[in-house]
């Protein structure tokens, strides 16, 4: 079942591809970008991941934390990892217990060829760092969420299609909401 704002976020603990847990949702924490991924040699997640981690210092600063999951096995995502160091953690759930918890749901082949053939630029760009074998990869859909430090959906966003990610222009909004609430108790 899909989340919506403002339910919320389910309270989970899993080990990144360093072996460090890693918690999400839960209050007292700092506003996070959760983001689920298709695969590691998708080339949409691969582009989105390049955007995250070129981004990342900024988002940082202005207090939020990053944490993607892959449906792939511990091994494949280590792989990826290893590749190019990621500066936020990253998740390997190949038995789609944070999907399911997530309600991140599997749609149908129509969704994938619909994110290739409707997001040209982004697939040739992902294709650059992956190559063609990123074709070859499951229907599973991409999301994004946004939790707030009380452990709330701030917002969802339920890929359409396989290359159908929240903008990044929603995530400021939601880093300057949390600048203005935080000013506001100062």
């Amino acid at each position: 079942m899909q989340l919506t704002v403002p339910d919320l976020a389910p309270h989970l603990t899993a080990l990144d591809t360093s072996g460090q847990p890693v918690t999400i949702g839960g209050a007292g924490r700092r506003r996070t970008l959760l983001c689920f991924f298709r695969d590691p040699s998708c080339p949409f997640c691969n582009y989105r991941i390049y955007e995250l981690t070129w981004q990342y210092e900024g988002l940082r600063k202005l207090g939020l934390d990053v944490v993607a999951v892959f449906a792939a096995t511990p091994e494949a995502v280590r792989r990826f990892v290893t590749a190019k160091a990621r500066p936020f953690p990253v998740i390997a759930d190949p038995d789609s217990r944070l999907y399911a918890a997530y309600g991140v749901e599997r749609r149908s082949l129509w969704g994938k060829l619909k994110g290739i053939l409707t997001r040209v630029p982004t697939v040739l760009k992902g294709l650059r760092i992956v190559g063609l074998a990123g074709l070859n990869t499951g229907n599973r859909m991409p999301a994004d969420f946004l939790i707030d430090e009380n452990g709330r959906i701030a917002e969802t966003w339920y890929g359409r299609d396989a290359g159908d990610r929240i903008p990044f222009e929603r995530v400021e909004l939601f880093l300057a909401r949390g600048l203005v609430a935080r000013a506001a108790t100062l």
